[in-house]
């Protein structure tokens, strides 16, 4: 078996896909009518979907879980998350772990928690 993808809920698919591809490059590869995939394994799902699947609310900034990124010059990342998106909600910026990794943690648009950290080696 194989994990194949990873699946967010989104409320504006196209504003987040907008997103994931300014901040981390992510491409799309098939566009489903309310279904996205993008590059690196990322699907986008529109929450009216989710609804109907699920039959029950979306709970934004659960914390439950994070997408994780790594990014060498974590720097140049920062600058560029506070010039496009401003108005971005930090969980923490920028800091360094005891183990010397840096990261930052803030949610998306629609309150999936992302972390980018320097590569661990």
């Amino acid at each position: 078996m194989k994990l194949k993808n990873v699946l967010i809920v989104v409320k504006e698919i196209e504003k987040s896909r907008q997103f994931y591809h300014d901040l981390f490059g992510l491409d799309l590869l098939l566009d489903n009518d309310g279904n996205m995939i993008l590059t690196e394994g990322l699907v986008l799902q529109d929450e009216k979907i989710w609804k109907q699947f699920l039959g029950r609310d979306i709970i934004p900034e659960n914390n439950s879980c994070e997408l994780y990124f790594e990014e060498k010059d974590i720097g140049a990342f920062v600058c560029k998350l506070e010039k496009l998106y401003p108005s971005i909600q930090y969980v923490n910026r920028l800091m360094t772990h005891s183990w010397g990794q840096k990261v930052i943690r803030f949610y998306d648009p629609d309150g999936n928690l992302i972390e980018v950290g320097t590569p661990m080696q």
